[in-house]
């Protein structure tokens, strides 16, 4: 099964994320590739993804929350410039 990378737009909830996944796909009528977008709920133990984290190694969604937890591969951060 092909690696689903993702990007973390909500984590509000207690123990679990929402995830979107982007994905690409060539259009017959139009010729072009146009970018759907799919969200999916991660399960994270231990709280520590962000919103705007990029994770990885999510699971299909079997339920509304897959057990797998996804794997946190590039940390979102905000510098700040002092003025």
């Amino acid at each position: 099964m092909k690696p689903v990378v993702g990007i973390v737009v909500s984590n509000k909830m207690q123990k679990s994320v929402v995830v979107a996944v982007d994905r690409l796909f060539h259009h017959k009528v139009y010729n072009r590739y146009v970018k759907r977008t799919s969200k999916f709920m991660a399960h994270d133990e231990v709280d520590d993804c962000n919103v705007g984290d990029r994770v990885s190694d999510l699971s299909p969604p079997f339920d509304r929350i897959p057990p797998r937890v996804p794997l946190v591969t590039t940390r979102y951060s905000i510098r700040v410039l002092g003025i």
